[in-house]
């Protein structure tokens, strides 16, 4: 399993790495996205699905609420937001299974609360507070060329 680790000094740093990340991402992909309240998991997440192509970065909202955005232009890439979530009923019923029907990109915040087994390759990207505006985040993932980028 690749890893990698970049410091970014921003938020636009954390959203353009998250855009340079997106240019190797390919569905279908499962990418677990942890850390503590603040650390730049939406955005980085904002990155991502802008780099996509799947919504512009301003389109892209913590989905805390609404648990679950969908977004769909040349691929489909589902937004997830965990952070409500209690137990396993919970999970349950928002019906994530149904989302690995079809090849898609599917991002989950507080992914530590995600216990849905998929046998979709999956990244792993822990975000924390490195000081001031500074974000540790790395990545785990089964994929060489994703951590080789930027």
């Amino acid at each position: 399993m690749a890893e990698r680790e970049w410091i970014t000094a921003s938020a636009e740093e954390t959203t353009e790495l998250g855009r340079r990340l997106a240019s190797s991402f390919r569905a279908p992909l499962l990418v677990l996205l942890t850390g503590d309240l603040g650390a730049g998991k939406t955005t980085l997440a904002k990155g991502i699905v802008s780099g996509l192509g799947a919504a512009r970065e301003e389109d892209v909202t913590s989905p805390t609420f609404t648990l679950v955005h969908v977004f769909h232009n040349h691929q489909t890439v589902y937004h997830v937001d965990l952070y409500r979530i209690t137990n396993f009923h919970d999970l349950e019923t928002l019906g994530l299974e149904d989302l690995f029907d079809r090849p898609a990109i599917l991002l989950v915040e507080w992914a530590e609360k995600f216990t849905i087994r998929a046998d979709w390759p999956v990244i792993r990207i822990h975000l924390e507070h490195a000081g001031e505006d500074q974000r540790r985040i790395h990545l785990e993932g089964a994929a060489e060329e994703i951590v080789s980028q930027g």
